[in-house]
């Protein structure tokens, strides 16, 4: 079992360390030429400047609710990507699913993660706004943020990656749904002209390799951490209920509480099947009720 053990740390080790080469990797790759220069960079040719002007122009002539609606969601797949990761965090608390818990605050400890070093990376690269600079370009839908709020990589885009790729990766039966949210948003900060393609590009594969990372190294500590408070939630709840007042439990059969023994749990989403995953192998899995536990 130790050997197992140190095995799997090993490989949620190398695992972490990889994403996080790649996605650093990646982002030194696309970043513009220009960096640490007397100015901020400034892309007004090649791919990327090609494809912000191929997008904005074939947008530039949407009528007015179109642009408006839009500009909401940009936003408003932020939004809905984080209610999407408080219902997944609400109902494994729900259930007593010890890593589901840890996997959604480590989804978001990633998330913010990855939003931090693209702020760093911002400050770094200093790339001019592509509604500032690229010739030739339709008039940007959204007003064009002020100088100093540097283009390279997307915050949207980050934030909006980091979330779907770890719901994907937590529960992936959501990937359906999550994935396309992530891409809609990076599409629409380009179509809404204040981001380059490969800025998002990056924003995109920064926040995979920082969530991943941060899912494969810190859930299993996560999940040692927050057993005991789970499985504590779940005592509470399924107390039994004295004569003052109380209901005691049905006779010949376990006691009932929202973490139910065995078959379907309650609440709104079913059961994740069970998947062997070594990354995961040695997570705390919560005792004596038959929990279901998910992907990480």
């Amino acid at each position: 079992m130790k050997t197992d053990a140190g095995n799997n740390l090993r490989n949620r080790l190398l695992g972490s360390t990889v994403s996080l080469g790649v996605g650093a990797g990646a982002v030194a790759w696309l970043s513009p030429e220009g960096t640490g220069g007397a100015g901020p960079a400034k892309v007004v040719e090649g791919a990327s400047a090609s494809g912000y002007r191929s997008v904005t122009e074939a947008v530039a002539n949407a009528p007015s609710w179109a642009s408006t609606a839009m500009e909401i969601a940009t936003d408003g797949t932020l939004v809905l990507l984080g209610l999407i990761l408080v219902l997944v965090w609400w109902t494994a608390l729900r259930r007593g699913d010890v890593p589901g818990v840890a996997g959604t605050v480590m989804i978001g400890v990633g998330t913010v993660t990855a939003y931090a070093i693209s702020e760093t990376v911002k400050l770094m690269v200093i790339e001019e706004r592509p509604c500032r600079v690229v010739p030739g370009a339709a008039t940007a839908i959204a007003e064009c943020p002020e100088v100093g709020d540097w283009s390279f990589p997307s915050n949207h885009a980050t934030l909006a990656a980091g979330l779907a790729v770890g719901l994907a990766l937590l529960r992936p039966r959501l990937a359906p749904l999550t994935l396309p949210l992530a891409a809609v948003a990076a599409l629409l900060r380009v179509m809404v002209g204040v981001h380059y393609p490969h800025d998002v590009l990056a924003g995109v594969i920064l926040a995979a390799g920082v969530v991943v990372a941060v899912l494969l190294a810190l859930t299993p500590p996560a999940a040692r951490l927050v057993s005991p408070l789970v499985e504590r939630l779940g005592r509470n709840d399924s107390a039994p209920e004295g004569r003052h007042g109380h209901r005691p439990a049905a006779a010949g059969r376990h006691r009932a509480g929202p973490f139910p023994q065995h078959g379907q749990p309650t609440g709104d989403l079913p059961a994740e099947p069970h998947h062997f995953d070594p990354f995961r192998a040695d997570l705390p899995q919560a005792s004596g009720n038959g929990r279901h536990s998910g992907r990480f």
